[in-house]
């Protein structure tokens, strides 16, 4: 029976441990140049709306170090929802390829994608959710502190699609997690309080940064305009005074704690180049793992 990824909570917490494990070990094979190559003749058709270097970059390279080819479907070649019905480039797709991964602005596009694809469908980022990444981030997280245990994480910033993928994490794995953000910037509501009803984690919303970072393992920060909101950049810079992660702000945590941020950074804006550059910095180690997890990803829909 295929099994999609559309979002974290379609792995139970058994199965993200298991894909870290296997993110670990597809890790080292990589770096030891090992002859691994488990999706010879198999093909994975990626559609993108959105466009991205690292979601791009690390799928495509993935997958045929795995022995597999990736198709790049652009904007204009796909035109998702727009030149074509979604259920009918579902159907096509699905009789060329082996499995689809989408990114895409509408989320109701990657439910209606898996829903008539008859192989996997990963969700490579929605406006309501980015699963690989979060997934990228825990398992970096791992990697660094050796363990999951006591963790605080605070974001700063929009509550964005990231917010949501950390809320839905948090109904799998026990963590401590603050969204501190403009009152006009909330996460989805819904996925909020499912995250408190489900009681492993404790979530909370803070509208005070610098309070909210105090004790925090790890700050995360993301663009306060994203893709599709360019035009509010100005306003929004505005509205986001005193959520800048600087250097006060990574001092404020009072302890030895990692800095985070999913790329494309702006330097300046949401955070400083000092604090990019920082000791405490794990970005480009987290975008390396967005290969490694994501590859893991897909390992586990094929039960290879």
């Amino acid at each position: 029976m295929k099994r999609d990824f559309l979002h974290i909570t379609d792995f139970t917490s058994a199965e993200i441990h298991e894909i870290f494990a296997k993110a670990t070990e597809v890790k080292k094979r990589f770096r030891n140049k090992e002859n691994f190559k488990p999706f010879i003749d198999h093909t994975m058709a990626m559609i993108f709306a959105k466009p991205s270097a690292r979601t791009r970059i690390s799928f495509e390279t993935g997958f045929f170090r795995m022995g597999g080819h990736a198709l790049y479907l652009s904007p204009t070649d796909i035109s998702i929802g727009k030149r074509e019905a979604v259920k009918d480039i579902a159907r096509v797709i699905a009789r060329y390829n082996d499995i689809i991964m989408a990114r895409l602005f509408s989320h109701d596009h990657v439910l209606e994608l898996a829903r008539y694809s008859s192989v996997p469908v990963i969700n490579g980022l929605t406006d309501y959710n980015h699963p690989c990444q979060i997934m990228a981030d825990m398992f970096t997280i791992l990697e660094h502190r050796g363990n999951l245990n006591d963790l605080k994480i605070v974001y700063v910033g929009d509550g964005n699609n990231i917010v949501n993928s950390w809320l839905r994490l948090a109904q799998r794995l026990p963590l401590q997690f603050v969204c501190a953000c403009p009152e006009d910037y909330l996460p989805d509501e819904t996925t909020f309080q499912d995250a408190r009803k489900a009681g492993l984690s404790d979530v909370s919303i803070s509208h005070e940064p610098k309070t909210a970072v105090k004790g925090a393992d790890i700050v995360y920060t993301d663009v306060w305009a994203s893709m599709g909101q360019k035009d509010e950049a100005d306003k929004r810079k505005e509205q986001f005074k005193g959520f800048q992660v600087d250097d006060a702000m990574m001092a404020a945590t009072g302890k030895e704690s990692l800095f985070m941020h999913c790329l494309p950074v702006e330097r300046g804006v949401e955070t400083v180049d000092s604090v990019v550059e920082s000791k405490a910095s794990i970005v480009f180690d987290e975008a390396e793992n967005r290969m490694h997890v994501q590859n893991a990803i897909i390992l586990k829909l094929f039960n290879k």
